[in-house]
């Protein structure tokens, strides 16, 4: 049995949903291992929460008026801001 090889890391949020297909669906993890499929399903995941993620801080960023006009003019507000969106 040869498996697929898979060269993405799975990240964050690909180790996070792995825990928990093993603790809450462990008959769909074991399929996803069985089949070869878990990293790869891992990967697409991880770069999908990403996405969402990025798009989410740009439209904090956008509500809060944090701009990179901020940033050059005042680089002390702009961090203390993007703390609070972080």
């Amino acid at each position: 049995m040869k498996l697929p090889e898979e060269n993405r890391t799975i990240g964050r949020y690909g180790r996070l949903h792995r825990e928990y297909l093993k603790q809450e669906h462990p008959a769909r993890y074991s399929s996803l291992i069985l089949t070869g499929k878990l990293w790869t399903y891992l990967a697409d995941l991880n770069e999908q929460a990403e996405e969402r993620l990025d798009l989410i801080m740009e439209q904090m960023k956008a509500a809060e008026g944090v701009t990179e006009e901020l940033k050059a003019r005042n680089q002390l507000e702009w961090v203390g801001q993007m703390n609070n969106i972080l």
